[in-house]
C-alpha cells in the first residue's frame, strides 16, 4: 500500500492573489472569493498518484482579505483502493497570511490540514523476530496537518511544509515497515525497519521549488521540482520534477504537465488493485482543464 502519497497543491494558495492598494480601497471589494472546477486525466500531488492512474476532479473554493488573510477549502477525488476504507474523497483546508510585493519579494505562513474521511488501514507496529509472527496490531488515519511558511519573487515561488500531526498520510512503523515486508521480495529491509522500534512521521519536511514563465499573456510554462524528507523513516524520501504549459482560451484553462519521481523503496508507492499490483509513482503525461468562477 501507499502510504506516504503526498499533500495536494492546493496550499500554495496561501501566498497567492494581491490585495486592494489603500488607493483603491474604497472602488473594490474588502475581499474576493474564486471558485475553481478541475478536471484531469490523473489526480497527483507531489508527482505521486491519489487516483490510482485514473482520472479525477477537484473543486476548490478560495478566498482573499485585502489584509493579506487566505482561507481554502478544496475537495478531491481519490482512490478507494489506495485510502483504504474511505469515501473517496480528500478534503484541504487552509489559513494563513501573505504579505509583500506579488511582483517582487512576496511571503506567507499559514497552517494546513488535509483529511481522508473515513479512510483507514490496519497494520502490525511489531515484529516477532523468533516466530516470524506480526505483533500489535492497530489502525492508522491518513489525515495529516501542516505548517506553511513561503518565500518569492515574482514568478519563483519556494515553499517548505512540516509535519505536525502524528503521522503524515499514515507514514509510521506499521504502514512503512508493514509494507516493505509484505511486498519486498527480500524482507530483510521491511525487517530492519522494525528493528529501529515503535515512530511515527511528526517532523518531516516537504520542499517545493516553482517557477512560471508566460510566452505570451495566454500561455504559461509550468516547473516544479520537490523533496519530501520522512522523519523516522528514510525509505520514504523522495523528489519530484515536473514540466508543463498552461494555455487559456474559450473561458477555460487547458493544461499539460510531464511528472516524473525519483524514489528511493517503490514498494511503498504501489497499491494493491484487485490481485494487480500497481504503482503510483511512474512517469507521466498529466493532461486538465479548469475554470474559475
Amino acid at each position: 500500500m501507499n502510504f506516504t502519497r503526498p499533500i495536494p497543491w492546493a496550499i500554495a494558495a496561501i501566498v497567492l492573489a494581491s490585495a486592494a492598494t489603500p488607493s483603491l480601497a474604497e472602488e473594490t471589494a474588502s475581499f474576493s472569493v474564486n471558485t475553481e472546477v478541475k478536471f484531469t486525466t490523473d489526480q497527483r500531488s507531489r508527482g505521486v498518484s491519489d487516483s490510482l492512474n485514473g482520472p479525477g476532479m477537484k473543486l476548490s473554493v478560495q478566498a482573499v482579505h485585502e489584509s493579506g488573510l487566505v482561507g481554502l477549502a478544496e475537495f478531491a477525488t481519490v482512490s478507494r483502493k489506495q485510502f483504504l476504507d474511505g469515501a473517496g474523497l480528500g478534503v484541504t483546508l487552509a489559513g494563513g497570511y501573505r504579505f509583500g510585493d506579488p511582483e517582487g519579494w512576496h511571503y506567507g505562513a499559514g497552517l494546513a490540514t488535509e483529511l481522508f474521511p473515513g479512510a483507514k488501514f490496519q497494520a502490525p507496529h511489531g515484529f516477532d523476530m523468533g516466530t516470524g509472527a506480526p505483533t500489535d496490531w492497530r489502525s492508522t488515519k491518513y489525515d495529516s496537518a501542516f505548517a506553511v511558511a513561503e518565500i518569492g519573487y515574482g514568478a519563483l515561488e519556494a515553499r517548505v511544509m512540516n509535519v505536525i500531526s502524528k503521522t503524515y498520510r499514515g507514514a509510521n512503523t506499521g504502514g512503512v515497515c508493514g509494507t516493505m515486508v509484505s511486498l519486498m521480495a527480500d524482507p530483510t529491509p521491511g525487517l530492519a525497519c522494525y528493528a529501529r522500534g515503535d515512530h511515527n512521521s511528526r517532523g518531516s519536511w516537504l520542499f517545493d521549488l516553482g517557477y512560471k514563465y508566460a510566452l505570451n499573456p495566454t500561455t504559461t510554462v509550468n516547473l516544479h521540482a520537490g523533496y519530501q524528507k520522512i522523519a523516522n523513516f528514510k525509505e520514504a524520501d523522495f523528489s519530484d520534477y515536473s514540466i508543463g504549459v498552461t494555455h487559456k482560451r474559450w473561458g477555460f484553462h487547458w493544461s499539460a504537465e510531464w511528472m516524473t519521481t525519483r524514489t528511493r523503496v517503490r514498494e511503498l508507492y504501489i497499491a494493491l488493485d484487485g490481485t494487480r499490483l500497481r504503482a503510483t509513482d511512474n512517469n507521466r503525461l498529466v493532461v486538465s482543464v479548469s475554470r474559475s468562477f
